[in-house]
């Protein structure tokens, strides 16, 4: 674009801490400027300061703030800003009510039914956005051309619809007159399957902005994607946040003469786009800071790397965000940001809580770093405003940040430099807490000084942010090791050698203006226009035609909506995407055909069927030729090119690079000398060797020993990593090396994990996630466990232990071992557990375990999916494997497990697996998730030793008894203080009348405990019978909540605790007793007695509602939420999973897409949580209307005994199972049965509701919660992955 009118081009990136403004100024030479975000005393809106600033200092003329600035000078303003982010965070958008289908009124609270945080009693969960809700009578259902349906109507999809019910227009006139009257004037309107067919949207859409509402958002067009949760979650935040973008927006023009009429203004968007000022909608703006830095990166870095794949590190203030790009932006169309799921394209910027701002914290033997953090009011304690010791903190105690590099805007009177002195201060407390564990904790051993416990602190910061980098990479089939690492944000640059150092990198590339690339990647950006629609084509020859007239027609839309905005033709360009999956599966890749031309045999605008399967083959490392490809929806994305372009000024070198200054920097070993060069001084060749730093006006790049920095052709800096020094840490016991392995071995489990999720077949391991991967230490111990499914918790454990009390010495190298008996540590029979011993030579016996967990959807038995409602012993229930072989002396035995998976076919009534072909696919992938996890634990013994690593085992372990010693310690002595009795008990029961007893005795001294289930009813004729595996789960995940932080959860936390389960009752079953109910309905149950005897809470609906339905042709599995127990100081959440579960529910549509069913209600079921001062959660009811004849199978419990109460709480509701056949006649189904369902038959399921808690006459809290500390939210597909599987 150039700059000939001798004009100003701006592009401001306005972050949660700094603003960085970058100013390409008349002549063409450049500026930069970077100020606080928020500093009310001094301006209103720093993006306008910053403005102001320049043109002040360019112009020399005084222009004072409190007129609008004069744009004539004034080109373009380019803009990325966090205030969408913010407003979502802190819920401070426009007052808005949700309209929605009749039935569906609190389905956006009900989400996907699945709660964030695991061990949180109190279920936090982000409040929905909406202020009420109206239900709007209206119905559209897809068509099956059942007797006495009327005329269908074309979907946009292709799809057949019936309308059941028209919109009633005249009903809904006076409900929305009442929101008006109410000062509500912002919509979103979401209805059943507007994705496909939008007329009763439009319609409500049109009667709305008729009667006068200002802001109307229609589901179908803010994303036109069928599952209408994400879709109306993303309708909510654009009528929630576009009211408050455009008053930010608003005010911002009033800073300027003229309003800014004569000026270029874009917008950055979240799929790293510019878009004018006044398209810049809410759902588009939450990623608009962050991917400023993703187009300035791959603008530069990539290009001038030789196009090797680049990792993106931004560490800014509050967080670090972390993104790939390898020649096309990294898009996904569905993430959540502040616990708001939004359908958009978004760049794939993956965010963690470790940025130079992340607090520092001593739990427990552990250093912690993150995720609450300092924020930009008060910041770091060295911003001299009170703050708390962070990152930044321990950085400046180092040495690596110089006070004289840092403008003095710090101080109440934002006119003092940085102050090490309060940095120091504030982490001497920390390191005295430190100390004071050193000498008096379990392992004695010498004090640290204040810079080591620094050091500690920023080594385990990089290890925090190493993590996700390896996740995002791996996910995908590439080696973190094979890119370069581009390091930018103001803290980066003293990260980036240790972080690519850890990652087996071998270079660093830093931008010369790395420290505000965000705001360099908005001058380079283009602007952007998107255009999607919904599809439901297969993608075969006969539909190729149809798909290119559907492209072609979106280029047409944004090739127009370009040249309105001022663009010729030839500076457009467009790429078409279909977004296409496997059918059966909900593994849907967005796919661009531009590296794969048209053929004979594809659509004309590309062959996106070998990029389909060549990018699945590389993610997944399999393809299923077999299987048909449906087309979900079609896109396109339109491009003017429009960034500036920067004539790179190369200053060549004159002389060898001058030492500004010596200073003394403090790396492993001791203070160094370390020399200080200023960036603007060196030219292009000069070389530097580490330690040195390297010194602009906005970064400080850190150059460790071992390591060369050289300045580029472009004035950038690119670093050659050298080899870490040789380690010497030792066995004993080091709180710094205690929190990096305790990433690294968690670390080993997710990698795993990725490993079984890219290589299984089947949709239960692939989609649903439905695995555990473990570490486990010689003894068998487990070590760590990825993810935190509850029900795995500690399971395998026993598993592995079974294994070598059972085998012995005849354990070999290439043996691999298969087990899922419940008396060898099973849960049930689908949970198929494969173990790996792992051998190191001049060891007899093995050094350490790795296992992993699979729930396999099929393994025969008496019913399809192996989880029948009646069966009675454990062969009705599938096959059995003890101690198998699975691998023997490096042979994969398929014959043998083969044969032993079609075993159960022989006992009369049953089948053998109906699926084979998955089970040995997901077999095999399961063997390769331990293999890999033994490759990371070589690599880890490589370079610690092998003792070492054992020893770190043993403290990780000790780390997670202390925690759970202090936990019992605090309990016993609150309970001594107030004249308790050390011993506590509860006793609950089971539908049939079977008890579960517990007494808990607490030994005060040792911070120990003995769970006695003594008195617990005997084995039962049924399957509620829970192997011991189960109850030592539930155990770990009680004792996880109760000590109520993060801890490792491993062998440790059964340490202090001794555990009496009699042989021959509910909990402890005979060999051959039947326990697939055990693990889903009477896990629960002991949970809510551990729970009940600490009195932590009131018991939660105590039940997993599983419903099963399939005939010939279809097979269906789901389990529904119910209501949370109400605690000391919460009300119990309603419509949430709870405890031993946290299944995702399949979204309506999907729901109705694919099953012969429609649902009728699914919303809270009022006034079913029990009363007290603080309520019990609300269960749900959810209304299935068959439209096939099928078998219902229900398995639920809570349907005789209510859900107790605590402290003079009530009981919350007991559930109700109806079925109301399609004569009126209506059934109780009981809590447990199988029966046959007809059309227009309605199951009617009613979940428990959670228990009171407190006397419901004592007063009521006041309104509002206590304020949480800031947290930074994590972000991205990396933290997606992980919601997903702790959502099983």
């Amino acid at each position: 674009m150039g700059n000939p009118e001798g004009r100003f081009h701006f592009a401001i990136d306005r972050g949660g801490t700094f603003t960085d403004v970058f100013a390409q100024c008349p002549g063409g030479h450049v500026r930069v400027l970077k100020l606080l975000s928020e500093d009310p005393a001094n301006y209103v809106d720093a993006p306008t300061e910053g403005i102001r600033r320049i043109l002040e200092q360019e112009g020399g003329v005084l222009l004072p703030r409190d007129r609008p600035l004069d744009t004539s000078r004034i080109a373009s303003i380019r803009m990325g800003t966090t205030v969408a982010t913010n407003a979502l965070l802190e819920r401070r958008g426009e007052r808005v009510a949700l309209l929605v289908t009749r039935g569906f009124r609190d389905l956006l609270h009900l989400g996907t039914q699945a709660r964030e945080d695991l061990f949180d009693l109190a279920v936090p969960m982000p409040e929905v956005l909406y202020e009420e809700v109206l239900e709007v009578d209206e119905r559209v259902v897809l068509y099956r051309g059942e007797p006495g349906t009327g005329t269908p109507v074309k979907g946009c999809t292709g799809d057949l619809l019936e309308v059941q019910q028209p919109v009633d227009l005249g009903g809904l006139r006076g409900k929305l007159e009442g929101l008006l009257s109410r000062g509500i004037r912002s919509l979103a309107v979401v209805l059943m399957h507007s994705y496909t067919w939008a007329q009763h949207e439009q319609q409500v859409g049109a009667l709305a902005r008729e009667l006068g509402f200002t802001h109307v958002s229609l589901s179908s067009e803010a994303m036109p994607m069928v599952r209408i949760v994400p879709r109306g979650h993303t309708a909510c935040a654009d009528a929630y946040l576009t009211p408050t973008i455009q008053r930010y927006v608003q005010g911002f023009r009033r800073g300027f003469q003229g309003q800014l009429k004569d000026v270029q203004v874009l917008f950055m968007r979240s799929d790293g786009g510019l878009a004018p000022m006044d398209s810049f909608s809410g759902s588009r703006a939450v990623l608009s800071g962050p991917a400023g830095g993703v187009v300035g990166y791959s603008a530069t870095t990539y290009r001038v790397e030789g196009g090797q794949p680049v990792i993106g590190f931004d560490m800014g203030g509050t967080s670090t965000d972390v993104s790939r790009y390898a020649g096309e932006f990294e898009h996904v169309f569905e993430a959540s940001t502040a616990g708001v799921t939004l359908q958009a394209p978004q760049l794939d910027i993956n965010t963690v809580a470790a940025g130079g701002g992340s607090r520092l914290f001593f739990r427990s033997g552990l250093f912690v770093v993150g995720p609450e953090s300092a924020g930009a009011h008060p910041g770091p304690a060295c911003y001299r405003k009170g703050g708390p010791v962070t990152v930044t903190d321990a950085n400046l105690v180092l040495g690596r940040l110089l006070p004289a590099s840092f403008p003095c805007i710090f101080g109440p009177g934002e006119d003092q430099p940085l102050s090490p002195e309060a940095s120091r201060k504030a982490l001497e407390a920390v390191a005295v807490e430190v100390n004071s564990f050193l000498t008096n904790g379990p392992c004695p051993a010498s004090p640290l000084s204040l810079e080591e416990v620094a050091m500690g602190f920023v080594r385990v910061a990089n290890e925090a942010m190493c993590r996700p980098i390896r996740a995002l990479t791996q996910a995908r089939g590439h080696d973190p090791s094979a890119h370069v690492l581009a390091c930018f944000g103001g803290a980066g640059g003293q990260h980036a050698c240790a972080i690519a150092r850890a990652l087996g990198m071998d270079t660093v590339h830093i931008h010369r203006h790395s420290g505000l690339l965000s705001a360099l990647g908005l001058a380079l950006a283009d602007v952007v226009h998107e255009a999607q629609e919904p599809c439901s084509l297969p993608y075969v020859p006969e539909t190729f035609v149809q798909l290119d007239q559907r492209l072609s027609r979106l280029e047409e839309q944004c090739v127009d909506a370009l040249r309105a905005q001022g663009f010729p033709r030839s500076q457009i360009s467009t790429e078409s995407f279909l977004h296409l999956r496997y059918q059966g599966t909900d593994c849907a890749l967005m796919v661009s055909a531009h590296q794969h031309p048209a053929t004979a045999r594809s659509p004309r605008a590309g062959d996106f069927g070998a990029a389909f399967v060549e990018r699945y083959m590389r993610e997944f490392g399999f393809i299923i030729p077999e299987r048909p490809v449906v087309v979900d929806d079609v896109r396109v994305r339109g491009t003017g090119r429009s960034g500036l372009r920067l004539e790179d000024v190369t200053k060549a070198q004159t002389g060898p690079p001058r030492v500004d200054k010596m200073t003394q920097c403090y790396f492993e070993g001791g203070y160094q000398e370390t020399p200080v060069y200023l960036l603007g001084e060196l030219g292009y060749g000069h070389k530097l060797q580490g330690p040195c730093l390297v010194i602009d006006s906005n970064s400080t790049i850190l150059v460790e020993p071992g390591c060369q920095a050289e300045v580029t052709e472009t004035g950038d800096i690119r670093i050659s990593v050298g080899a870490e020094a040789p380690s010497t840490v030792g066995t004993q016991l080091d709180p710094i090396q205690l929190s990096i392995f305790s990433h690294r071995f968690m670390s080993i489990a997710e990698q795993m994990g990725r490993i079984l999720q890219r290589t299984a077949i089947s949709t239960n391991i692939k989609e649903r996630l439905d695995f555990s991967c473990a570490l486990f230490g010689p003894d068998g111990g487990l070590v760590s466990n990825a993810p935190h499914i509850p029900v795995h918790l500690g399971a395998m454990q026993e598993t592995v232990q079974f294994q070598i009390q059972h085998l012995g010495a005849d354990l070999h190298p290439g043996d691999v071992l298969l087990s899922n008996h419940p008396s060898a540590g099973g849960s049930h029979l689908p949970d198929l557990t494969v173990i790996t011993p792992v051998f190191w030579p001049g060891q007899t016996r093995p050094v350490f375990y790795v296992a992993s967990r699979g729930h396999h959807a099929d393994i025969g038995g008496i019913t399809p999916g192996s989880m029948p409602p009646h069966s009675t012993t454990l062969q009705q229930e599938g096959a059995v494997f003890l101690s198998f072989k699975l691998v023997q002396g490096g042979v994969f035995q398929e014959e043998a497990v083969t044969e032993a998976l079609r075993a159960p076919g022989k006992i009369p009534g049953c089948s053998g697996t109906r699926n084979l072909h998955d089970n040995l696919s997901d077999l095999r992938a399961q063997v390769a998730a331990n293999q890999k996890g033994i490759q990371l634990v070589g690599e880890l013994i490589g370079q610690y030793s092998l003792d070492v690593v054992q020893a770190y085992m043993g403290h990780i372990q000790a780390n997670a008894e202390l925690a759970v010693r202090d936990m019992l310690r605090a309990f016993g002595t609150s309970r001594q203080a107030r004249g308790l009795p050390l011993e506590v008990s509860a006793e609950d029961h089971m539908d049939d009348g079977s008890p579960i007893r517990l007494r808990v005795q607490i030994n005060l001294s040792q911070g120990s405990a003995v769970f006695d289930f003594s008195g617990t009813g005997p084995e039962v004729f049924g399957n509620l019978n829970a192997p011991r595996a189960i109850t030592l789960s539930a155990l770990i995940y009680c004792l996880r909540c109760l000590v109520g932080r993060d801890i490792p959860l491993n062998q440790g936390c059964l340490a202090p605790v001794r555990v009496v389960i009699p042989r021959g009752s509910i909990l402890d079953p005979s060999p051959e007793a039947a326990v697939v109910g055990g693990n889903v309905l009477t896990s629960q149950r002991v949970v809510d007695v551990i729970l009940g005897a600490f009195g932590a809470c009131a018991a939660s609906q105590g039940c997993m509602n599983n419903v099963t339905l399939g005939n010939d042709h279809m097979g269906y599995y789901e389990t529904v939420a119910g209501g949370a127990g109400a605690g000391p100081g919460w009300h119990g959440r309603s419509g949430v999973h709870s405890h031993m579960t946290n299944t995702r529910i399949t979204d309506p549509e999907i729901l109705e897409s694919r099953y012969p069913v429609i649902l009728r209600r699914f919303e809270l079921r009022l006034g079913s949580g029990g009363r007290g001062r603080f309520r019990g959660g609300d269960g749900v009811v959810r209304e299935l209307l068959f439209r096939e004849e099928a078998l219902l199978s229900v398995l639920t419990e809570r349907r005789a005994f209510r859900p107790y109460g605590l402290r003079g709480g009530e009981p919350g509701a007991r559930g109700l199972n109806l079925l109301i056949r399609k004569d009126g006649r209506t059934v109780n189904l009981g809590g447990k049965t199988s029966v046959s369902v007809y059309p227009g038959d309605v199951f009617c399921l009613h979940t428990p509701g959670g228990g009171g808690y407190g006397d419901p006459e004592d007063p009521a809290p006041p309104p509002g919660s206590p304020p949480q500390p800031l947290a930074f939210p994590e972000r991205g597909s990396v933290y997606e992955y992980r919601r997903a599987q702790e959502a099983v």
